[in-house]
């Protein structure tokens, strides 16, 4: 009641500028509240869409961690079993497929790898007069034996007067991983100089 009379109590102008301003008033409410929902439900939906692609990254880097951990893994058990001396282990896979082994050369150790934990031995071979099946028989076992055992080099030259007979160059290289030494956790005698720069 008290708002009519006051409404009553305005003079023309006053009242079509309140009349104006409600209407606008409305008109704002009416168009701006569904806008502003319409915008607020867009912004939800990009970020639901920047969480699931963060989710689907992470997914796939899952994966791949554990594709590098399975390889690693794979890698240590290769290495669990250190190569036997070569001469006699090619000579035994020689021997199975009917090879024999004329002469062969022991090579001196070399260490490889930037971090120098690897370490190659070497062992070549002169093969004559081998048929193609019996040698290719040999390299595959060699590199089937799931040591860390690889053909590091094959020179294959025909016996012009004889029929699948041919004369081969094979080295096999083993491959050891040595062991890095364990940091020691003994700490220094009483009365020991500290390192130089070092406080004790």
């Amino acid at each position: 009641m008290k708002l009519r009379a006051w409404f009553d109590g305005l003079d023309g102008r006053e009242r079509k500028l309140l009349v104006v301003f409600l209407s606008t008033l409305g008109a704002l409410v009416l168009v701006g509240g569904p806008l502003g929902a319409a915008s607020l439900a867009a912004a939800q939906r990009d970020d639901n869409a920047g969480l699931s692609e963060v989710i689907a990254e992470i997914g796939a880097s899952e994966s791949s961690l554990t594709r590098l951990d399975q390889a690693r893994a794979s890698l240590q058990q290769r290495y669990a079993q250190p190569a036997p001396p070569l001469a006699a282990f090619l000579a035994q896979h020689a021997k199975s497929v009917g090879l024999e082994v004329p002469e062969s050369q022991d090579r001196p150790p070399v260490p490889v790898g930037s971090s120098k934990r690897y370490e190659e031995r070497s062992t070549r071979l002169q093969l004559h007069k081998v048929g193609m099946l019996a040698l290719a028989s040999f390299l595959e076992k060699v590199e089937q034996s799931h040591l860390p055992v690889v053909v590091s080099r094959l020179n294959i030259r025909k016996r012009m007067s004889e029929p699948d007979s041919y004369d081969a160059e094979v080295v096999v290289s083993a491959y050891d991983r040595k062991e890095l030494p364990k940091p020691s956790t003994d700490k220094p005698a009483a009365g020991t100089d500290a390192p130089t720069g070092v406080t004790p």
